[in-house]
């Protein structure tokens, strides 16, 4: 508590709390949903890092217990650990995806390589993950349950892929890969972010909303409002402004612009640009794959999902391809004959 401690918020009504305490605790609502009226911005840091301090010690408790691993000293615990991180996460990040702004995305960065440590000393932790290999090596007697079973493997494996057998080298290597992906993954939707939230297409010509449905026009009419364009009508590259205008709109010229500005958020040669930041993925990506043994990345990846190998999404797409073929060919020729009687003079490349 002692992170919390100094940090005191004046509440409405003229009550106060630590900053950060909401999530210490077990949400006291309906259903245990976050109580999103009472959380504050200046609740996350302290809560983060005090989760983080909190995990910490129920980590190092787990891994440095004398007592013989067994499935609830060990595994249990480990899954009932960092519950006070988890809780802030979901409501931060989730914000962050629905809601966010300059201060979230300044926030973020900042826990970028602080929950990056802390996530690779977890999972790099050598005595943790020799109790964990000492029960997934011999459950002779454990009596497991399948779901206890599946539990301890998913343990085992995720800290196997995640370093726990690389020399001590290899993994101050893949401590700062981490590191790096972390930032590089964060930025490149910030970027994103940016790009969509920047963007919007003003119309001031009333015969340029022919098509769309007057609840659309209405909102239209009221972003333009809220953004100093009162009179006019604003769209932009949130979905529930783009998809609408691109599905109703009868002027294409506009639909070919806002479709373009959608897909080439992040290319643009601007603050925003994404190009070096998708090459360092790609680099750090495939060379962490194969420190932890995989030919690349998707080798990586789809180890845990149902393929398992880029061989096999590529024999199902190849099967897909042969009953969607003759499917595509029908709507090419029904978007060809929208192109001519609208007047189009090209035609759709095949």
């Amino acid at each position: 508590m002692t992170l919390l401690a100094c940090n005191n918020q004046q509440r409405p009504g003229g009550t106060s709390r630590e900053a950060g305490s909401i999530f210490l605790a077990e949400y006291d609502t309906p259903f245990g949903m976050p109580p999103f009226d009472q959380v504050e911005f200046e609740d996350f840091k302290p809560a983060f890092l005090e989760g983080i301090k909190q995990e910490d010690q129920e980590i190092e408790a787990i891994a440095t217990n004398p007592e013989p691993p067994t499935f609830e000293n060990t595994i249990v615990a480990m899954d009932n650990s960092g519950q006070v991180l988890s809780r802030v996460s979901r409501v931060f990040y989730g914000l962050r995806s629905a809601e966010t702004n300059d201060d979230i995305q300044e926030l973020a960065r900042e826990l970028s390589p602080i929950l990056s440590e802390h996530s690779d000393n977890i999972y790099l932790n050598e005595q943790l993950f020799n109790r964990i290999k000492t029960l997934h090596d011999d459950t002779t007697g454990m009596n497991l349950t399948t779901e206890q079973y599946r539990l301890l493997d998913r343990y085992y494996k995720r800290f196997v892929r995640s370093g726990s057998m690389l020399d001590e080298a290899q993994k101050d290597r893949l401590r700062e890969i981490n590191k790096d992906l972390s930032a590089a993954t964060l930025q490149f939707g910030n970027n994103l972010l940016n790009e969509t939230n920047g963007y919007k297409l003003v119309i001031d010509n009333e015969e340029d909303l022919a098509g769309l449905p007057e609840g659309v026009i209405a909102a239209a009419a009221e972003a333009a409002k809220n953004q100093g364009e009162e009179g006019k009508w604003v769209f932009g590259l949130q979905k529930p402004s783009w998809l609408p205008f691109l599905q109703y709109s009868e002027k294409r010229d506009l639909r070919e612009k806002l479709y373009k500005a959608m897909y080439t958020r992040g290319d643009n040669d601007n603050e925003n640009d994404n190009k070096q930041i998708i090459n360092d993925i790609v680099n750090l990506r495939v060379e962490k794959a194969q420190m932890l043994g995989y030919p690349s990345h998707a080798h990586f990846i789809l180890e845990e999902n149902m393929a398992k190998t880029p061989e096999n999404v590529y024999n199902l797409l190849n099967e897909v391809w042969e009953y969607a073929l003759p499917q595509a060919k029908k709507e090419a020729a029904a978007l060809q004959a929208m192109i001519d009687a609208e007047g189009g003079d090209f035609k759709l490349a095949s």
